[in-house]
């Protein structure tokens, strides 16, 4: 560490970098040692609690529709809010109420309508009492009349929490993509360094020279100007949290930004302006009234100096365009009196900037680390965002929050991180011991692991309320080879077939828009099991290959890898294995030279040769009704002869219906070769072939694991 500096600058500007250059520190031992602590502690804590309950669940149902079911020290808590509030909406009840109304009218002929000072009343026959008394008068007196100055303060310099509240709320962009827009802003040098807890502004911030750069657009020029020509308003009093100043503007728009970009920029811009002007100065005129003994109050306002408003155009004060000239003392005619009844309503679905918020204030999380959190909630299928950007729990996500808090609340409480963080925050400014702090806290979890393992069953219990068992997911695909019923495919997250009567569960290639089907009547030869069919994304350049659902999960021979389909398999007797379909060794010379071209059995009628393992593709003998792989090498080149049948219409030399010979070597049919796809962008186009039989000994045993009665 002896010749180890660092350069600490929060904007990517020449000015910024020069003076780092200039000003190079050291490195924060303490600071680094926190972070190691907690990355360490999120990934083993994570990871052990996410491999259990993964395996445990997802072996038990089939419509968790989630791939992980992931635990980890900031997320959970931050499910855990999300949960709480839907169980105080679902739990609520609503309580009727009343409100007293009355309509005055002035001597002006102006109609008045005051709010009743007891509000909501939750005793009907007090309230009718009330109506009673008002009902017998005629007129209400003017009591009072109070005028008050208030003032609606300018915003904080800002930071990167409430960047992520206002671009939720206001922009609707979740916090992902708001950072994700944040960054690409900065490293194009269009505002400061996105990611800080600080609303001070140093003492050394230049303000004119950063306004100087808005002076040109044309939405806010004539407020720049008038800022700089009438002197700029000392920003509030905000908290330095030493990591970088707030997020601030640092050059104009050139017009390039759009989009997002432009929304989030607009809004940096905006906020800093608006934190060095003026604040918003009003007049609320308060008129009470007297009628009955019954007090009423109506209020007016009236803004005296729009203040920072005037650019922060979304909190303005709501003017009243009528002005009551009533004085103390007057006298208002009764024009209607009557009793509203309402009943009360539950709490609405957190919203992201509410989520964010509660994660601020319980310590969840870091101004980095929050967008992440609530990402992986999402993405997990805990929680769905719905309209206005609310977060509703999902039954996955309600059923382990619930299970948490049967078995150890603590896990799902922000007070067990909060108190995490605050050990870390120790270690950061030299107070604690880093291996100390990081060996009392895995051994406080890994209790609580022990514990929550011991006692799954009463998670269990709530899954079985919410989900389906494996047993009644699913419609019947293919036969198992063990007890020759169908098994089911379950196609919910993550797709596997499940077989009731043998209890076991397979795993299938998944990924979006992929699917499968039979493979005809065929079956592996190893254990019987019904071949399948897996068609990957992507069109005529997507993964497509033939698998055997059991040799998927259990490979049968060695150097084999769990979750290779038949066109990796070396089994030199089976007619679907690459060693029977494969052709040539990839012209990619991808996976160490291992690669192989091979047919792909269901391309029809666009047949098709595709690497095992990469996306190399030739696409050959389109329109053909039969193509195979024949036993036969070319004496030139060493790849597999074809063999290509043609009904109709045949695309061969001289209109012949069939077709023997090598489609590397043969010029005659080379306008039904198609090789677009067989090479990289940066790869010279040159024909590598091997001789397939010196493949079988490239690396691949062919030694099974055991005889082929033995799998059943």
């Amino acid at each position: 560490m002896g010749n180890v500096y660092r350069a600490h600058f929060s904007a990517i500007t020449a000015k910024d970098i020069k003076s780092a250059m200039r000003n190079l520190g050291r490195p924060n031992i303490n600071e680094s040692l926190s972070v190691d602590a907690r990355q360490e502690l999120d990934l083993r804590i994570g990871c052990a609690f996410t491999r259990f309950q993964t395996r445990y669940f997802q072996g038990k149902y089939g419509n968790l529709d989630s791939t992980t079911i992931s635990f980890g020290p900031c997320q959970t808590p931050t499910l855990g809010f999300c949960v709480t509030r839907h169980d105080l909406i679902t739990q609520f009840k609503p309580e009727p109420y009343w409100i007293l109304v009355a309509i005055f009218e002035t001597s002006a002929g102006d109609t008045l309508k005051p709010t009743h000072v007891r509000g909501r009343i939750f005793d009907k026959d007090v309230c009718q009492l009330f109506f009673d008394r008002i009902k017998k008068q005629n007129q209400g007196v003017v009591v009072d009349v109070i005028s008050s100055e208030l003032r609606k303060e300018r915003p904080q310099a800002l930071n990167t929490v409430e960047l992520l509240k206002v671009a939720s709320s206001g922009l609707g962009l979740s916090p992902t993509q708001t950072m994700s827009t944040a960054e690409y802003l900065y490293t194009r040098g269009f505002i400061s360094y996105p990611r800080t807890e600080t609303t001070a502004y140093p003492s050394n911030f230049d303000f004119s020279e950063a306004l100087r750069h808005q002076q040109n657009d044309s939405r806010w020029k004539d407020i720049v100007k008038k800022l700089l020509s009438e002197g700029i308003t000392k920003p509030r009093n905000g908290e330095d949290k030493g990591d970088h100043p707030p997020i601030s503007p640092l050059r104009g728009n050139d017009g390039s930004l759009t989009g997002d970009a432009l929304k989030i920029y607009d809004y940096v811009t905006q906020h800093f302006i608006a934190t060095l002007m003026q604040p918003c100065i009003y007049l609320v005129k308060s008129i009470k009234i007297n009628i009955a003994n019954e007090i009423f109050i109506a209020k007016s306002k009236c803004v005296i100096n729009l203040g920072y408003t005037e650019i922060m155009v979304w909190q303005k004060i709501e003017e009243d365009t009528q002005n009551y000239n009533i004085v103390k003392g007057s006298k208002l005619n009764l024009k209607d009196a009557k009793i509203c009844e309402y009943a009360t309503t539950p709490p609405d679905y957190l919203t992201e900037s509410e989520l964010i918020s509660l994660m601020e204030k319980h310590g969840i999380g870091t101004d980095a680390s929050i967008p992440v959190h609530i990402s992986n909630i999402c993405q997990r299928n805990y929680v769905t965002v719905e309209s206005k950007r609310r977060l509703k729990p999902t039954k996955l996500g309600i059923a382990l929050v619930h299970g948490y808090w049967r078995i150890d609340s603590e896990l799902v409480l922000p007070t067990m991180r909060s108190e995490v963080e605050s050990q870390l925050n120790l270690i950061a400014k030299g107070y604690a011991d880093f291996c100390s702090v990081k060996n009392h806290v895995l051994e406080n979890f890994r209790l609580k692991f022990i514990y929550f393992a011991e006692n799954i069953s009463l998670v269990d219990s709530l899954f079985e309320d919410s989900f389906t068992s494996l047993a009644a997911s699913g419609k019947p695909f293919s036969r198992c080879g063990k007890c020759r019923r169908f098994m089911k495919l379950v196609a919910s997250k993550p797709q596997r077939l499940h077989c009731p009567n043998c209890q076991d569960t397979y795993s299938l290639p998944s990924a979006k828009d992929g699917l499968l089907r039979l493979h005809g009547e065929n079956k592996c030869p190893l254990d019987d099991f019904d071949l399948i069919y897996w068609q990957g994304p992507g069109g005529k350049l997507s993964m497509s290959y033939v698998l055997c659902p059991y040799c998927y999960n259990n490979p049968p021979f060695e150097g084999m890898k769990k979750g290779s389909g038949c066109h990796e398999c070396c089994n030199p007797v089976c007619p679907h294995s690459f060693l029977t379909l494969g052709v040539v060794q990839c012209p990619r010379r991808c996976g160490a030279g291992h690669g192989v071209l091979v047919l792909d059995p269901q391309s029809a009628p666009k047949w098709r040769i595709s690497c095992n393992k990469c996306s190399a593709v030739v696409g050959l003998f389109e329109g053909a009704l039969r193509v195979k792989v024949l036993t036969k090498q070319c004496e030139d080149c060493g790849a597999q002869l074809f063999f290509a049948e043609y009904k109709d219409k045949s695309p061969l030399p001289e209109e012949r219906t069939t077709y023997r010979g090598c489609v590397f070597c043969d010029k005659s049919i080379s306008h039904l070769v198609n090789f677009n796809h067989a090479y990289s962008a940066e790869q010279p186009i040159q024909r590598q072939p091997i001789n397939m039989r010196q493949k079988r000994g490239r690396g691949i045993s062919m030694k099974s694991r055991g005889r082929v009665t033995s799998r059943r």
